[in-house]
């Protein structure tokens, strides 16, 4: 028997993480540049980071902490899901990242083998989780082809006659890696849905301060519902990785449950990481915003560079930091080697699509890069598309 067969199966028959694999790529391509992962290009706010520098020393840094979270940040959370999030029934478990706070709900809500929805594009994470756990009848919805929204009429219909009822019905609001949001129509009406099926809902909120064109992010809160919520994206905290769950405080025994995955994953997140969190927090999301405005230019170089597609073939953009892209009919089943060809030939990386969930499709980050890197990389993605359309892909 080789060492393969020694492996946990449900490892071995994980995906392996795109993102991995994108920085090999990266690493391999000669002055490639990247247009691929999820990252903001600030830092956390310098206030929040040099009241951070006088905590080192203190003892109760380098202890672990209640598993839940440090009171004080657990506090401050509540009170700004009420604020601003219009979640007044909500009790709070801060994660090492939105990763982990999925994990958790994974693991605290579903049993191996049972079914659970997503929608394509997919959060390729999200998909691995549930592979990792066992959770292997991942029902694959349709968006909406005109705007990538979840369709609801699916959902229905797979709810009612799938038996027994898939367990979890998870979206991401706005989209990762669609670009695109859910409206709050559409979103009360998948939760109730889901309610009325018997089904748990998770929401990744992760982008909730990126939304684009005077829209507007929107929470649904029921006792069949849990959020996801990160601190990665808006406040810059990528490494010091600090997200959190708002769940039901009404649900029978959901914060017990969570707390022994949790005490059996990370115990806690890092003290030192929700200090930094909570004066973060202290500066208002006003912060957030006035650099996610920012972004607007980025989106719209990034767009420009995507026109050899045409203009039907590009959505996204309305929320959270990505594009989605179709490439032309005969690419259907070479994305992949189309990223690869891109990071080699012209020294730009995106995302495959197939990772998603949705092959001959890429995803597009245009937060990651300072304006005049963006203008250099999209010139680059410009450039190769030009390519690909006239002559293909040109060894």
């Amino acid at each position: 028997m080789g060492s393969c067969g020694k492996l946990a199966k449900r490892a071995v028959e994980t995906d392996m993480p795109v993102m991995v694999q994108i920085q090999q790529l990266i690493r391999g391509a000669k002055n490639a540049v990247s247009l691929a992962q999820g990252v903001v290009h600030w830092q956390p706010p310098k206030q929040a980071l040099d009241k951070v520098k006088e905590l080192v020393w203190e003892p109760s840094i380098s202890r672990y902490g209640a598993d839940e979270g440090i009171p004080e940040l657990r506090e401050a959370l509540v009170k700004k899901l009420r604020q601003e999030n219009k979640l007044y029934k909500s009790s709070v478990m801060v994660t090492a990242g939105a990763n982990q706070a999925f994990v958790n709900l994974v693991l605290t809500l579903c049993d191996a083998g049972d079914s659970v929805v997503m929608f394509a594009p997919y959060y390729f994470n999200a998909y691995m989780s549930f592979q990792m756990t066992g959770v292997t009848n991942i029902l694959v919805g349709p968006g909406q082809p005109t705007t990538l929204y979840p369709d609801a009429d699916w959902l229905e219909k797979t709810l009612s006659e799938t038996k027994p009822t898939p367990k979890l019905v998870t979206v991401v609001n706005p989209g990762n890696p669609s670009g695109t949001y859910i409206p709050e129509p559409l979103l009360k009406r998948i939760s109730d849905i889901c309610r009325e099926a018997g089904s748990w809902l998770v929401v990744d909120n992760t982008y909730e301060y990126f939304m684009y064109d005077g829209l507007k992010h929107s929470c649904v809160e029921g006792n069949h519902i849990a959020n996801i919520f990160s601190f990665s994206k808006a406040y810059g905290m990528m490494g010091w990785r600090v997200g959190y769950i708002a769940y039901p405080s009404e649900a029978d025994d959901f914060g017990t449950q969570l707390l022994k995955v949790q005490d059996n994953i990370p115990i806690c997140a890092s003290i030192l990481s929700q200090h930094l969190a909570l004066y973060s927090l202290e500066m208002g999301s006003e912060w957030v915003v006035e650099r996610v405005k920012g972004l607007v230019k980025n989106r719209e170089i990034v767009l420009e560079a995507l026109s050899p597609l045409g203009e039907e073939s590009v959505k996204g953009g309305e929320g959270a930091i990505y594009l989605w892209a179709k490439l032309p009919d005969k690419y259907v089943h070479c994305d992949s080697e189309f990223v690869h060809w891109l990071a080699h030939r012209h020294g730009v990386v995106v995302i495959p699509g197939s990772a998603c969930g949705c092959p001959g499709n890429v995803r597009i980050s245009f937060d990651g890069l300072l304006e005049d890197d963006c203008k250099a990389a999209a010139g680059r993605l410009r450039k190769g598309l030009e390519e690909l359309i006239k002559d293909g892909m040109v060894k």
